[in-house]
């Protein structure tokens, strides 16, 4: 009787010019995690370190509205991409290499590449760690990293209405089914604070913290709706660089305490 051949191994390696690669992450799309990336992003940056941000959404890139780039990125030899420095950050994104509302009807050989090339082809120097602002769902992106390069663990944003977690279980899992280490979890939009001083809670309650649970993951943190933080996204000035000592900033610097103590 002929045996079943073993699992394929795949060879993942690290993106150079990088120490360590975290993944920001939810399989659900519109719960802010592009601005949970960059606002962590820039936490972990107050503390030190050396920040990357790559925007790994090929269909739908954030960073350039999120950090109000603008240039085009260049290259000395036409073969590899010098990414872009904002606020001592070095910055790539899709976003950054095409016109702003050119839809990008790629299949999935194609986004395969254009990942292959964000992570392989781009010079990032120096980098302590590099945050990956990851697409919403469990396909070819998502697989490609997976895969293939070097995680040293991923991150899960949510918001606590069950239609959100439902997406979010199926991203855990995937994670846990191909080796990478989840660090715990965020509850984004928690609650929103009216100007009545009451909590309200929008999008519902304790979903986030019972999935944690559920998986035996740590809840990193809960972030409220709140208009400042909106604000400094559209503007293209995260929060956390600019208000470091605001109420929200503060919520992002003790989950970066958790995520630095995770990878040094």
């Amino acid at each position: 009787m002929s045996q079943k051949p073993p699992p394929k191994q795949f060879i993942k390696t690290p993106i150079k010019g990088t120490k360590s690669t975290i993944l920001v992450s939810s399989a659900k799309g519109g719960v802010g995690k592009s601005t949970i990336a960059v606002n962590l992003a820039f936490a972990l940056q107050n503390l030190g370190l050396k920040i990357g941000i790559l925007d790994a959404d090929v269909y739908g890139p954030s960073l350039p509205k999120l950090l109000d780039l603008k240039e085009k990125p260049k290259s000395k030899d036409n073969k590899s991409i010098l990414p872009l420095e904002k606020f001592e950050a070095q910055c790539m994104s899709m976003g950054l290499l095409i016109d702003e509302q050119t839809p990008m009807m790629w299949r999935g050989p194609m986004v395969i590449s254009a990942i292959k090339t964000m992570t392989q082809k781009v010079l990032w120097k120096d980098r302590d760690v590099i945050i990956i602002d990851m697409p919403p769902g469990t396909g070819d992106t998502q697989l490609t990293f997976v895969q293939e390069v070097k995680i040293d663990g991923a991150i899960i944003v949510s918001t606590p209405q069950d239609l959100a977690l439902l997406d979010v279980k199926r991203g855990i899992q995937m994670f846990e089914k191909t080796g990478v280490k989840i660090l715990g979890l965020i509850d984004n939009m928690s609650i929103f604070v009216g100007e009545d001083g009451k909590e309200y809670k929008i999008f519902g309650e304790g979903g986030v913290a019972k999935t944690a649970e559920e998986f035996n993951k740590e809840l990193l943190g809960s972030i409220p709706l709140h208009q400042e933080l909106r604000f400094s996204a559209d503007k293209g000035k995260p929060l956390t660089r600019f208000k470091p000592d605001h109420k929200i900033s503060k919520i992002f610097e003790s989950i970066a305490k958790k995520i630095k103590r995770s990878f040094q």
